[in-house]
């Protein structure tokens, strides 16, 4: 070998040797800077809220996202999650199954997601839940009470109760509550509206009472006079309006100008303020089922409540309280399990008995088998132009256990 040619392969190798040292001093020194250890430490934690921003269930939507918003604000204020803040990723769904379902391959795409709250529509989140499942992430629905969506994922959770048991506690409050025998039923002809009177009929049938009357209607219909006049001549205790809240204010305006006095009963469709608004008087003395009543949560629903107004000028609903919850589960989650999607899925599956069940503002928390919520109905009157908790409330029938479906009532969508 030349001298030349030797002394080219000598310099060479102390180059290398020189840029594998500068790399080892680079590298010890992040690991020893704090500064950088600290901006690594501080890097955002990304949870997506799914939902209708916009569209027909937009009112919704609209509180879930605000009291997330509230929830991430607070914690970050407080150092997030190990010093880690929370970024959300807000993602408008408008209340559409093809909008949910490319919404949902958007979020499961991004490595950075580790959990979603949303969807609020069943058919959203049944549109939404395989991409999620086909990524191993967290779908937290605060607000879906179709059954199947939770069925066959293990990754789609709830923290409210299904339209079947719904329909069933209905019939629990007019019959062993309430003390009535016969019942009338208008029903909306789609799937919530069926489903929740199918199951309200099985359990009725079961505690002896009589469907007197049992009518449908279309999205349409805003004419209910020749269905109450019928109705009123089988003479019903009490009438059910399985729908939403628009078409059940119509029905009760109708019912009062033909001198109807017989008192209504509906479920979660109906339990909003613009059924009061539309209806007025003729709202009162109606009985709804819903998810969760402020005036019962105690002093940690009163504060979230305060802290709603104060920076939203409005009041909370039950679903902005069950997002919110939805949100501290899984800041739980990450804070016992890390930071992960697997980490937040295994910790959910662990709260799965009344001994593990999270304390939460809307009760205590836990999930069965297929992710579906051990969460009891609690009913509202109208009184005095507002919602207001019915003086006696309905308790579950087991206490130890998750409520099931009706075998015999259908699948429904709110």
């Amino acid at each position: 070998m030349g001298k030349k040619v030797f002394l080219q392969i000598a310099s060479g190798l102390l180059i290398l040797v020189g840029l594998w040292g500068c790399a080892e001093q680079k590298q010890a020194s992040q690991v020893d800077n704090p500064q950088v250890a600290e901006e690594k430490k501080a890097e955002p934690i990304v949870l997506a809220v799914a939902g209708p921003f916009t569209g027909d269930s937009s009112e919704f939507g609209v509180q879930i996202k605000m009291a997330v918003e509230l929830a991430a604000e607070e914690l970050n204020k407080a150092g997030g999650v190990n010093g880690r803040p929370i970024q959300l990723q807000l993602e408008d769904d408008a209340g559409n199954p093809a909008d949910a379902q490319n919404v949902a391959t958007k979020i499961a795409s991004n490595p950075k997601v580790v959990a979603v709250i949303g969807h609020f529509n069943s058919s959203c989140s049944l549109a939404a839940k395989g991409a999620y499942t086909e990524a191993k992430l967290v779908m937290f629905s605060p607000a879906s009470t179709n059954v199947n969506v939770t069925r066959g994922s293990d990754y789609v959770f709830r923290n409210i109760f299904t339209d079947d048991f719904q329909g069933q506690c209905l019939a629990r409050y007019a019959g062993e509550v309430l003390g009535l025998k016969k019942v009338a039923i208008l029903f909306d002809n789609d799937d919530y509206g069926t489903g929740l009177k199918e199951s309200f009929k099985a359990k009725a049938a079961q505690l002896g009472m009589t469907i007197v009357s049992e009518t449908a209607y279309g999205k349409d219909a805003n004419d209910f006079r020749s269905q109450l006049t019928t109705i009123q001549s089988s003479q019903p205790e009490i009438i059910l309006v399985a729908g939403l809240y628009k078409h059940a204010a119509v029905i009760a305006k109708q019912a009062r100008e033909l001198g109807i006095p017989t008192q209504f009963l509906g479920g979660d469709g109906v339990f909003s303020d613009r059924y009061i608004q539309l209806a007025g008087q003729a709202a009162e003395g109606t009985y709804v089922s819903c998810p969760f009543l402020f005036e019962l949560g105690g002093e940690r629903a009163k504060k979230f409540a305060e802290s709603f107004r104060a920076k939203y000028n409005r009041e909370p609903d039950a679903w902005a309280a069950l997002s919110y919850d939805a949100f501290q589960m899984i800041v739980t989650a990450m804070r016992e399990k890390g930071v992960s999607r697997e980490g937040i899925f295994q910790y959910l599956k662990g709260i799965n008995s009344a001994a593990t069940a999270y304390d939460g503002l809307t009760g205590k928390i836990f999930f069965d088998e297929e992710g579906d919520c051990r969460k009891p109905v609690q009913v509202a009157i109208v009184k005095n132009g507002r919602f207001v908790a019915a003086e006696k409330q309905l308790p579950l029938e087991d206490e130890t256990k998750v409520p099931q479906p009706a075998a015999s009532a259908s699948e429904t969508t709110r």
